[in-house]
């Protein structure tokens, strides 16, 4: 029963985010979402991970469940981590954009913290393309004021080590690296809250 109470008081981070962050094709304790709670047990934080990532979720996706997963968790942060699938579609960089403004705009407004995490798109979709999409996270973080990184997958994405044999997907190997990716802003943003 005690625990049911503090599991019940304990602030919650919602992670909204596709594949990479649903720990796709392998154990989910072995995800980086699972070793992010892990790592806030080790470091003193109260807090727990939801993770509501959802494989093939697009930008619009998150847009449509974003209220409800607020209203549902009531998080104090919300690590934002689409757009991917978005990108591999073709979908319009200005779409994109505002579906991500519209779900951290969302967050904020709810009294949550936000931070993205920023993602690449493979270069045979053209410079104006690949540049316009990768244009779209440091954008919303400036004009949101979020703190945001540039590349989540930074250190795994063209590592054959790194990936499973779909050349997409990080295996168990690098999820500790996609946490120490995603992690500097993390911890800021918990400890300014």
């Amino acid at each position: 029963m005690a625990a049911q109470v503090q599991a019940a008081e304990s602030p919650n981070i919602l992670i909204l985010g596709d594949s990479l962050s649903a720990g796709y094709g392998i154990d989910v304790d072995q995800s980086w979402a699972a070793l992010l709670q892990q790592r806030l047990e080790e470091q003193g934080y109260e807090h727990r991970v939801v993770n509501a990532s959802i494989s093939g979720e697009t930008t619009e996706g998150g847009r449509t469940q974003v209220e409800n997963a607020i209203e549902t968790f009531s998080p104090t942060l919300i690590i934002l981590a689409l757009g991917g699938n978005d990108g591999l579609r073709g979908f319009p960089p200005a779409r994109i954009k505002e579906n991500l403004s519209n779900i951290a705009l969302s967050a904020k407004a709810s009294g949550a913290d936000v931070v993205l995490l920023g993602i690449r798109i493979p270069t045979n979709y053209g410079a104006r393309y690949t540049s316009a999409f990768e244009a779209v996270y440091p954008e919303v973080a400036a004009e949101l004021d979020i703190l945001w990184i540039e590349f989540f997958m930074e250190g795994v994405a063209l590592n054959d080590e790194l990936l499973q044999e779909d050349r997409i997907h990080p295996n168990a190997r690098a999820q500790p690296i996609l946490l120490d990716n995603a992690w500097p802003i993390i911890r800021a943003t918990l400890d300014g809250q």
